[in-house]
């Protein structure tokens, strides 16, 4: 049986539809070998009972059972190949089954192409026909496939070589004349090139939702990164303020300690003086009863008289009866909390913008003047930095875009999303507004700015009032005259927020915006007042205090 075994080949127990070595064999009435799972599927597929060898029907489906000498020997033949199998699998890289040469017979070598025509595979040898052979080189020919079989009409065993655009099918010529008569249908190749275009709209729509998934993932990573840079700078923000409030926590627990001992040092050298004094006192009793002690035992009666007036008295001293010595500690530690939870509180406020406008200064952005938007007795500096109000109106165009009534002027940059920064100096005004304005509000007549109409601006007037323009107009009350201003606008967050820049205090914030347009920096330096408010508004660079 061992020797039998060695003159086997692959293709005596390939199963010629699935082109595998059998798997429960079964054979047909008419001698031909297939797996039961494969032959019972193409049975219900394609041509009811027919051989796809040898193309015999049968009138009803033979009862297939399992050929069990077919089995055995399939069964040998897989465990003696296994290891051959293997390394051939290997070698070749796991690559999927190759198409077998139909023409060859004994070993078969893999084809090279498949004829339409023919139904048939051929390998290079037997193709050589179809390349040299007038005849032969008009059939079609394709890279291998499985199956050629499947590529004819199953009623008319014709090549299905045309496509019924109706039922979106392949049909063979003489379908055309009976099941889709007056259906649209084209030739494969026509269909083809249509499909083959749509595909080609379908491939391109694919890699540009590929593109812009990679383009998102890459904006998702970078949102991380930036992400990261945050978290590093407010963990660092954040170190700096707790540093800040434990260096002040230390700072007051030893002033705590010294005050207690010097008080403590206080009650001490109190109580000194008190004992020396007592002490002191206790001397001359000590004294006065020796000497009254004596006079008692003396005979002398003159003595004795002579003296007596001045032992029979005590000698003076200090009534104690009220002198106490209070300890140093009661309340003092109260005192102290209390004294420390103020100031904590106010260098919290403090710490906690300083670190705010730090953060908001990283969004510093660079912000010049737009002349074509300057009021007429505006004047703008040459690097568009500055602006200040003249009394003397100048000949300009009345655009559009220009403000023809209230000294404004806008900036040139316009914001849209994110998060921008920038500080104006302000030193030396006594009336200017600040602030944004979104790109539609109106810029001809008087206007009263607020947040309805589309202004966020606060504003100095009568020299030391401050107010917001908002809806109702708010009042500000500020505890130092601001120099520069930074302004800080958050455009998803609907965040418009104002600083004193010098010292790092919030001066009014603007919540719950809502913005759909683009934001242009305004500026309003307002009336010259006979050179009380010459000073210029000046966009200052952000110098960052890391």
């Amino acid at each position: 049986m061992s020797a039998a075994s060695c003159l086997l080949t692959e293709d005596q127990f390939l199963c010629s539809i699935c082109l595998d070595v059998f798997t429960d064999p079964v054979s047909t009435p008419c001698g031909h070998n297939f797996c039961k799972n494969c032959i019972t599927q193409h049975w219900n597929i394609n041509v009811p009972n027919q051989c796809p060898n040898c193309k015999e029907v049968f009138y009803t489906r033979p009862e297939l059972r399992v050929n069990t000498f077919i089995s055995e020997m399939a069964a040998q033949f897989r465990q003696s190949a296994q290891p051959k199998f293997i390394i051939s699998s290997l070698e070749q890289g796991s690559k999927p089954r190759e198409v077998p040469c139909d023409v060859c017979t004994g070993t078969k070598l893999m084809a090279l192409k498949s004829c339409l025509v023919c139904l048939v595979s051929y390998c290079e040898t037997h193709l050589e026909p179809h390349l040299t052979m007038s005849g032969l080189k008009r059939h079609q020919l394709i890279d291998p496939v499985k199956n050629l079989e499947g590529r004819m009409c199953t009623k008319h065993d014709k090549l299905l070589e045309l496509f019924c655009k109706t039922d979106q099918m392949c049909v063979c010529m003489l379908c055309t004349i009976s099941d889709h008569v007056l259906h649209d249908v084209v030739h494969l190749k026509e269909e083809y090139e249509e499909k083959k275009a749509k595909l080609g709209k379908t491939e391109a729509e694919i890699q540009q939702m590929i593109q812009k998934r990679q383009l998102k993932i890459q904006e998702i990573k970078h949102s991380v990164e930036l992400s990261e840079e945050d978290a590093d700078r407010e963990i660092l923000d954040g170190v700096q303020v707790f540093t800040a409030l434990k260096e002040s926590v230390e700072r007051s627990q030893a002033e705590l300690i010294d005050t207690i001992k010097e008080k403590q040092r206080k009650k001490e050298k109190q109580a000194e003086g008190f004992i020396i004094e007592l002490e002191q006192e206790i001397s001359e009793l000590k004294k006065r009863s020796t000497e009254v002690e004596q006079l008692s035992q003396s005979e002398d009666h003159f003595h004795v008289l002579q003296s007596f007036a001045f032992l029979n008295t005590v000698p003076p001293t200090k009534d104690w009866t009220e002198v106490k010595v209070h300890p140093p500690i009661k309340g003092t530690v109260v005192r102290a909390v209390n004294q420390l939870e103020e100031t904590l509180s106010k260098q919290m406020i403090k710490l906690l913008a300083e670190a705010e406008l730090k953060r908001f200064q990283r969004s510093a952005v660079d912000v010049t003047l737009n002349p074509d938007t300057a009021h007429p007795k505006l004047i703008l500096s040459d690097d568009g930095k500055q602006v200040k109000h003249d009394d003397v109106k100048k000949n300009l165009s009345d655009n559009p875009e220009r403000f023809d009534t209230g000294p404004n002027v806008l900036a040139k940059q316009s914001f849209s999303s994110g998060r921008f920064y920038y500080e104006v100096q302000v030193k030396g005004k006594t009336h200017w507004y600040l602030g944004v304005a979104r790109e539609s509000i109106n810029r001809k007549g008087s206007i009263t700015p607020s947040p309805q109409i589309g202004y966020w601006l606060i504003c100095l007037s009568n020299a030391n009032e401050y107010k917001s323009c908002a809806d109702h107009v708010i009042c500000l009350s500020l505890k130092s005259r601001p120099e520069k201003v930074g302004v800080f606008v958050d455009y998803e967050e609907g965040l418009v927020s104002f600083y004193d820049v010098n010292a790092a205090a919030l001066i009014y914030s603007f919540t719950g915006c809502f913005f759909t347009e683009k934001l242009y920096p305004l500026f309003c330096p307002c009336n010259n007042y006979g050179g009380k408010n010459s000073a210029p508004l000046i966009i200052s660079p952000v110098n960052h205090t890391e």
